[in-house]
Order: structure tokens, then C-alpha cells, then sequence
């Protein structure tokens, strides 16, 4: 149940990028590709960025949720992915990107990634969850 709350503020965070990406495209007249627009290839970017990691991350989150993780530790997981999705997105939108803050972000992501699936085979070896 968590992770569906989860789930659903990412769908409209993906929503959105997906909204900026069509605004973007109808502002440069760009209907294929992102052409010589760095301001599109940005958008395309945030989009694609988010879909390439957002999906397997919630995987991992329900799959913990379901095996006995407990909630306020979802709920934290839950909030970092958020966090560092929506700092990830604003940022490497933007033509004035500040890379700390892009590593920063990805590094929330990608710690999400790892606490879960670090969970997960610890659960699976020795039942942490149990």
C-alpha cells in the first residue's frame, strides 16, 4: 500500500516531464528528435532519465513492502526516490545545470536501488524480514 502512494506521485512527476517534453517540442517546432535545441535534448533527457530508473526502483520497493519491510522504512525509501527524482528532473532541465547537485540527485536514486536490493538478498538468505 506504501508503495502505491509512492508509485503514484512518480506517475504525475512522470506526467509532468512528459507535459514539459511536448511544450518544449511545439516551442522549437521539433517533432522527431531534439535537433540542435540543447533546451529539448534537456527535456528529452529528464523524461528518459526518469523512466530508465523510476520503474525498476518502485519494483524494488513493492517487492520489499510485500516480503515484511517495515513501513516507515518504506515511507523513507518512498520519499528518497521522490526527492531525488524531482532534484534530478528540476536540474538537468534546466541549461544552467549544477552538476553537484545532478550527482547528488542520482545518488539518492541510485542508493534507493541498492538499500532495496541489498534488502531483498538478505531477506532471501537469512530472512531478515521474518
Amino acid at each position: 500500500m506504501i508503495v502505491s502512494i509512492f508509485a503514484a506521485i512518480l506517475a504525475l512527476i512522470y506526467l509532468q516531464l512528459s507535459i514539459y517534453v511536448v511544450k518544449v517540442r511545439t516551442k522549437e517546432r521539433q517533432s522527431i528528435g531534439a535537433g540542435q535545441s540543447e533546451l529539448l535534448e534537456r527535456a528529452i533527457r529528464a523524461h528518459s532519465n526518469f523512466i530508465e530508473y523510476v520503474p525498476f526502483a518502485l519494483i524494488l520497493l513493492f517487492l520489499n513492502e510485500y516480503q515484511g519491510l517495515a513501513s516507515h522504512y518504506s515511507y523513507i525509501l518512498g520519499a528518497i526516490l521522490v526527492l531525488g527524482r524531482l532534484l534530478h528532473a528540476s536540474n538537468i532541465s534546466q541549461l544552467n545545470e549544477k552538476i553537484k547537485l545532478r550527482v547528488f540527485s542520482m545518488m539518492l536514486t541510485l542508493s534507493v536501488i541498492l538499500i532495496s536490493a541489498v534488502l531483498l538478498l538478505l531477506d532471501a538468505t537469512i530472512g531478515i524480514y521474518v
